[in-house]
């Protein structure tokens, strides 16, 4: 990631808490930057579908939590969480504890694990979308596109990924580039 300083006077999008230093980094150095590392893909899914009904930021502030409590994002061992996992998780105090969005997360990477198997990757599949396009949108929570991918995740037996989550996580992952234009990484689309 590209080490930007945080301190400079450059024009962010609206969105951002310039107070949240961690916020700040998040928003110069990867939201909207396309990512092709599952590993990463997968992070960011899970942190996305524990953000339905909750503010970005605070999912962002629990994310060394999250990290630790979902054994660093790694999707094969998240998919074979138990009963028990699952209960200690719900005796978490550093993460979002919601059984139901813990349960999800389970269940979404064993569903994770077998699109990677039918495409290769979870990127190919997410790429297959756009044919490896970024598409520039600013201002929406939702989509065409949000919407299809929103709607065959689900088929596939996910949760927690609805439209509006989905269009979140597409933008975080940079599928979607929704820098404000005058956001000094939206006046250029080629930022990434």
């Amino acid at each position: 990631m590209p080490n930007h300083d945080l301190k400079t006077d450059r024009p962010r999008c609206s969105w951002v808490n310039l107070e949240n230093p961690l916020y700040v980094k998040y928003h110069d150095c990867e939201w909207g930057k396309p990512v092709h590392d599952d590993h990463r893909l997968f992070e960011m899914l899970l942190l996305e579908s524990f953000q339905a009904g909750l503010s970005w930021e605070t999912v962002l502030n629990k994310r060394a939590a999250f990290r630790q409590a979902f054994a660093g994002f790694d999707v094969g061992r998240v998919a074979k969480f138990n009963d028990e996992d699952c209960q200690r998780l719900l005796q978490n105090p550093g993460i979002i504890r919601h059984r139901l969005k813990i349960r999800a997360a389970v269940g979404n990477a064993q569903v994770f694990m077998a699109i990677q198997q039918e495409w290769g990757t979870f990127s190919n599949y997410l790429c297959h979308w756009t044919q490896e396009k970024t598409v520039r949108e600013i201002g929406q929570t939702s989509s065409q596109l949000s919407d299809e991918i929103a709607k065959d995740l689900k088929k596939r037996g996910m949760k927690f990924v609805g439209t509006t989550t989905i269009y979140a996580y597409l933008q975080a992952v940079g599928v979607v580039n929704g820098h404000e234009n005058s956001c000094w990484l939206g006046s250029h689309a080629d930022h990434a």
